[in-house]
């Protein structure tokens, strides 16, 4: 048994993939009015939190509070995994917060419900052992690549220098565009087209989500800020030319 706490769109997709493979219990703060898949039973914080395996999909601002509530709920040997987009934060605060005797997973998937919505395969998902026996640390990759997934194992810190470019630069540049008003055009390009696919890969994800990577990677505001500062020279080289 496999519980899960947060049924957003991105505890959604986990909860629909685990329970290919087993029974799966969720948690979530709201009542959720949609039909239950298969294999997944809703039920209170406690019992999912006593399960052998955790994964938290909540948002990144939500995790210390939910972290302080489950501790003391968890059983000796739980593994807890999260899912955030960011790293270095997320794992302080598990370290900080859960049990010596809780394992630790901190992991990236780096898919979504639209990406992944027909399969697994080919996606890349980052792992970070933070507190957990080799044995078992190596049985879950083998796990995830039989699913397909490409699995990468980084430091939290080496995950969030990189993710400050691939992810939050990348939805920054789709937040700008959707702001801009880039809409479709009769007359258009290749590299106008490709601009508008990045503003479509961040049009379904929440504001919660965009403020979160950005508020807790610790580099993405110096990237946030080379960027801006690499437009405006640019900009100044045009006018001054």
């Amino acid at each position: 048994m496999i519980g899960i706490i947060g049924y957003g769109r991105f505890g959604r997709l986990t909860a629909r993939y685990i329970a290919e493979d087993y029974p799966v219990v969720v948690y979530n703060r709201s009542e959720v009015a949609e039909k239950r898949p298969k294999g997944i039973r809703f039920t209170g914080l406690e019992e999912v939190s006593r399960q052998k395996v955790v994964v938290l999909c909540v948002p990144i601002s939500h995790l210390r509070d939910l972290l302080t509530r489950i501790a003391p709920m968890l059983k000796k040997d739980t593994l807890v995994v999260d899912v955030c987009s960011v790293k270095t934060h997320p794992v302080r605060w598990m370290e900080n917060t859960l049990p010596p005797s809780v394992s630790i997973l901190a992991t990236h998937p780096m898919f979504g419900p639209d990406s992944a919505a027909n399969s697994l395969s080919g996606h890349k998902i980052v792992v970070c052992p933070v507190r957990i026996d080799s044995g078992r640390f190596k049985e879950i990759k083998t796990g995830l690549s039989s699913k397909g997934l490409v699995v990468i194992e980084a430091t939290p810190e080496e995950h969030d220098r990189q993710i400050a470019v691939s992810l939050a630069l990348t939805h920054f540049i789709g937040r700008s565009l959707a702001k801009f008003g880039a809409d479709d055009l009769p007359i258009d390009t290749e590299g106008y087209k490709r601009l508008r696919h990045i503003l479509g890969v961040v049009e379904n994800d929440t504001w919660q989500l965009f403020e979160d990577m950005h508020t807790y990677n610790p580099f993405a505001e110096k990237i946030r800020e080379d960027f801006i500062g690499a437009m405006h020279k640019i900009d100044a080289k045009l006018v001054s030319s």
